[in-house]
């Protein structure tokens, strides 16, 4: 399984959620809402959740293994960092 594009929408608004993103695997099947996170000790990826009737949140999609999980965070947090840094250029741009 591939991942094949990566999607970024930067959030504006000052707090920990820094962006929103979607993922396409294989060029068949997408899944929307992964959401990058300043934390602690820095960026980390939160799947996408839904909150159940206990009041817990739950992850409606995730991957089966940690290593699946971290090669996914790895290209999301690339893909970020790209258009951070393509954000910044267009600003520095602009003065």
């Amino acid at each position: 399984m591939e991942i094949t594009d990566i999607r970024v929408r930067k959030i504006a608004r000052e707090g920990k959620m820094k962006a929103v993103i979607s993922i396409t695997f294989d060029n068949a099947f997408v899944v929307h809402d992964i959401k990058v996170i300043e934390g602690e000790k820095g960026l980390f990826i939160a799947m996408p959740s839904r909150k159940a009737s206990d009041g817990e949140y739950r992850d409606i999609a995730h991957p089966i293994n940690s290593e699946t999980r971290d090669h996914i965070q790895k290209l999301i947090l690339e893909e970020y960092e790209k258009a951070s840094e393509l954000e910044d250029v267009a600003t520095e741009d602009e003065a």
